[in-house]
C-alpha cells in the first residue's frame, strides 16, 4: 500500500530524560520530560505513551459513534507499567475502554472496529505487552505488579 501522507510532524530531544521534547514542525509543541521515579516537573515516556494511546482510541471510537448516529460518550483510560528486564525496561499497557450508551454486543462491535482503525493501538498490537479491553467499570488496581 502507497504511504499517503495526511498529516507530518517532526519531534526533537536532545537532553535525554530530564529535558524537553518539542514539535521541530507541524505546530507548536513544548514540553518538560523527567524521571517518572523523582519528582521533577514534566512528563515521561510512560505518560506520552499512555496519552497518545487513549487520545487516539477515544477519538476513533468517536467517530464510529458518529457513523452509527450515536452521540460520543465513550472514555479510555490506561495504566502503563514500567519495570526491569533482562536487557534494561518494558512497558505494560493496558487500556481499559467504557462505552456506557450502547448494549454490551455493540460495544464489543465498536472496540473491535476501532482497534484496527486507531493508528496507536495498531502499533502497539502485536506487543504481548499491551491489553485493550471493554469495562464497565474502571479498575487498574489488580492489574499493578
Amino acid at each position: 500500500m502507497k504511504k499517503k501522507v495526511l498529516y507530518h510532524t517532526e519531534i526533537e530531544n536532545t537532553a535525554g530524560i530530564a529535558g524537553k521534547i518539542q514539535a521541530l514542525t507541524g505546530g507548536e509543541f513544548k514540553q518538560l520530560t523527567s524521571s517518572p521515579l523523582t519528582d521533577n516537573p514534566g512528563t515521561n515516556p510512560e505518560q506520552l505513551l499512555g496519552g497518545a494511546l487513549v487520545t487516539c482510541l477515544n477519538a476513533t471510537i468517536e467517530a464510529e459513534e458518529k457513523r452509527r448516529g450515536l452521540q460520543h460518550q465513550s472514555i479510555v483510560r490506561a495504566s502503563v507499567d514500567m519495570g526491569r528486564d533482562i536487557k534494561g525496561f518494558q512497558f505494560w499497557i493496558q487500556a481499559q475502554v467504557k462505552i456506557p450508551h450502547v448494549s454490551v454486543k455493540e460495544a464489543q462491535e465498536i472496540l473491535a472496529i476501532c482497534e484496527q482503525r486507531c493508528p496507536v493501538a495498531k502499533l502497539l498490537a502485536a506487543s504481548p505487552n499491551v491489553e485493550v479491553k471493554l469495562v464497565d467499570k474502571f479498575d487498574f488496581k489488580e492489574e499493578a505488579k
